[in-house]
């Protein structure tokens, strides 16, 4: 892999927060604790499934050179998961936990989202070479197999919240796109899912 294409990826990954700034701080939105919450959370969802999606497109199309983006790009969804929470837990709890217990057993999209962050959590934390020694390859990978969970929870918590208006157009592309990615995890389990067998370097 080229030297500029991480910088250049991390870079680029940047750019969804510096639109939101830009969008409440310039694009003057009615409701900006609304519009951010909305956008944090679409972005970490985005980053979580482009993160699932590398290791089946490296496999289908033989581009190594991507692999070592994936650890980044899953950092980023934590990233963003993390921000839409801190906004949600200041804008509109106040830091009450008490609050945060009742909307969460009030609203199951509230659950599911708090349930996908929390497994995210120590995903994020054993993410470095250290932990990975440390923990040891095999229970490494098991715990990192939990990112398919939270994808899930994500998408549930997208789905129910946007139940609530009654516009699940949009979550249902995600739901669409994660059941490709766990098809095409089962598939490669079994070694039916399509594969080169030679990788392209860049």
């Amino acid at each position: 892999m080229q030297r500029w294409v991480k910088p250049f990826v991390f870079v680029l990954c940047l750019l969804p927060l510096v639109q939101i700034t830009y969008g409440v701080t310039i694009g003057f939105k009615v409701n900006p604790v609304e519009y951010v919450l909305r956008e944090l959370g679409g972005w970490a969802l985005k980053f979580l499934l482009i993160t699932l999606a590398v290791t089946p497109l490296r496999k289908f199309t033989g581009w190594a050179w991507i692999m070592p983006l994936r650890r980044m790009l899953g950092l980023y969804a934590f990233f963003y998961a993390l921000l839409h929470l801190l906004v949600f837990f200041s804008a509109d709890l106040a830091f009450s936990l008490s609050a945060l217990w009742r909307e969460a057993l009030r609203h199951p999209y509230i659950t599911a989202g708090l349930a996908s962050f929390f497994i995210l959590l120590p995903l994020a934390v054993t993410s470095t070479d250290k932990m990975i020694k440390r923990l040891g390859g095999v229970r490494w990978r098991k715990l990192h197999r939990l990112v398919y969970a939270a994808a899930i929870l994500g998408v549930l918590h997208f789905y129910w919240m946007k139940a609530s208006k009654a516009n699940v157009t949009e979550p249902l592309i995600y739901a669409a796109i994660l059941a490709a990615l766990l098809l095409y995890r089962l598939a490669d389990s079994y070694g039916f899912a399509p594969r080169l067998t030679r990788s392209r370097r860049g």
